[in-house]
């Protein structure tokens, strides 16, 4: 099992005298001479290969606007956008972990226990404030080429966060004690990049590189030079999954499809992001960007599971139609229902095999995200003495985004997707030193590269499935997502 770990060390920083302060939230008081002294306090605490965490309260500020000034040289990037829920944005990395292979998701959990326990928090801080491991996690175990495509999963303990939920912000700093690096010269970098952000603008738009900007979408937005058709190849998939649905092997899959598209120039994702929080309100916007430029972003409307304060609660979401005539009728649909109750009846199951007891209303009700409709059966359990990423583990791929029976759906998806599909379907969050735990199925998501973009949308097949039906969903979640993006095609572009 292939299995990378990192442990960042710190760089040389110069000391400043005499900082002028930070404007705290009234309600928080801290001086520079308080930052001093918790610093000094948690360097007694620090262990070897400890690290030093440290936090400041600011003025209410958008981390998703803010995230260009936080970026570190080597450009890993992070954003969580569920306002307005928590907005956390972070980058670098203090520790970071990459690994394949089945024991992933334990192995995930340990090195969070591990690399959350080693810091030094001398500060009390809200929720919101904690330090958190941020992770994403591939939807197979292994790339189908080892060596090729993103690992089993990706843990970072990142070096700057910035998270805000309603009115209050919370700046924090994390690295390891050494050489330059001392409690006094990280209170001094915490401090002026707190000064840096409180200087800005009030919530600028988020900018960060040719073609980023957050506004209010209502621009013509960036054109799209040239479009794949994948059609054609869906329509063949489709076509031999139902075989297997119709013949009794598989009871649900879940099919999906990689539309390639060139835009006319290179664009940031923080200008996607930005579409996607004034056109998805409902759902949870998501950025992971590693050093190669490569960032996976999407708006989520599905929750794989959230733990807060030993309460967990996992989403069932099947059974999709657009807003309009059709969405009053989805609940009313004989196929949805079914295709929704076998998510529902898996995820329970799930659940009781791992010790719990989860509770589910009797009946689905109507989500919406965006331009489109979901049925949508929340599920709740205590969770015990069990470990977050062992459910997720247990959880992970729901029949919403794989199929039923899980292991011969895997395969299926196998050797009938012609992608790899990486992050797509899979687990994306955080965990947090309180072992509160957010994941997200990374769904409405597609990877951005300079000019290349490359969406992933899904639908489930079932026995009474028509493959045209199926292609018009899938051409629905590409449309709707091009249109949240306003990414409008060109006259002269082949249409999808």
């Amino acid at each position: 099992m292939p299995t990378t770990l990192h442990w960042r060390r710190p760089i040389h920083l110069s000391s400043r005298q005499g900082p002028p302060p930070v404007q705290a939230p009234s309600s928080v008081t801290t001086s520079f001479s308080d930052l001093l002294a918790a610093a000094a306090q948690g360097a007694r605490q620090l262990e070897d290969d400890g690290v030093l965490s440290l936090a400041l309260p600011l003025p209410g500020r958008d981390p998703m606007a803010l995230l260009p000034h936080l970026e570190e040289g080597e450009r890993f990037r992070f954003l969580w956008d569920s306002a307005p829920g928590l907005c956390l944005a972070a980058s670098g990395r203090t520790n970071s972990l990459e690994l394949s292979g089945p024991r992933r998701f334990e192995l995930a959990q340990r090195f969070s226990a591990v690399s959350l326990s080693r810091l030094a928090a001398p500060q009390s801080c809200p929720p919101l404030a904690r330090p958190r491991v941020l992770l994403a996690f591939a939807f197979f175990d292994s790339p189908l080429q080892e060596g090729e495509g993103v690992p089993g999963v990706q843990a970072v303990l990142p070096r700057w966060q910035l998270s805000r939920q309603g009115r209050h912000c919370w700046l924090r700093l994390q690295r390891s004690l050494g050489g330059a690096v001392t409690a006094r010269s990280l209170a001094e970098e915490l401090w002026e990049q707190a000064q840096h952000l409180v200087g800005l603008p009030t919530d600028p738009r988020a900018t960060g590189g040719d073609g980023a900007g957050g506004g209010d979408g209502d621009g013509p937005g960036l054109a799209i030079a040239s479009s794949s058709n994948w059609q054609a190849d869906y329509r063949s998939a489709v076509e031999r999954g139902l075989q297997l649905v119709e013949a009794g092997t598989l009871r649900k899959l879940v099919l999906a499809v990689r539309q390639h598209l060139v835009l006319e120039r290179p664009l940031d994702p923080l200008h996607l992001l930005a579409q996607l929080r004034q056109r998805q309100p409902g759902s949870c916007r998501f950025l992971w960007q590693q050093a190669d430029g490569i960032a996976l972003l999407g708006a989520s409307p599905e929750r794989l599971l959230t733990v807060r304060m030993g309460q967990l609660r996992s989403d069932a979401l099947a059974g999709t139609a657009p807003i309009g005539p059709a969405a009053d009728l989805l609940l009313q649909s004989d196929k949805d229902r079914r295709e929704h109750e076998l998510v529902v009846e898996a995820i329970t199951d799930v659940l009781q095999q791992t010790g719990l007891v989860p509770r589910r209303p009797r009946h689905p009700r109507l989500a919406r995200h965006g331009q489109l409709v979901h049925l949508h059966t929340p599920i709740t359990a205590a969770l015990g003495s069990q470990q977050p990423l062992t459910v997720a583990a247990a959880l992970h791929p729901t029949p919403a985004v794989a199929g039923l029976p899980r292991r011969e759906a895997m395969a299926a998806l196998r050797s009938l997707e012609c992608f790899e599909r990486g992050i797509y379907a899979a687990p994306i969050g955080w965990i947090d030193s309180a072992g509160d735990t957010e994941l997200r199925v990374a769904i409405r998501s597609g990877t951005l590269q300079g000019r290349r973009l490359e969406l992933t949308a899904g639908a489930g097949l079932v026995r009474g499935s028509v493959p045209e039906r199926e292609l018009q969903e899938v051409a629905l979640k590409l449309g709707v997502l091009l249109q949240q993006l306003t990414l409008p095609l060109r006259p002269a572009a082949s249409p999808w």
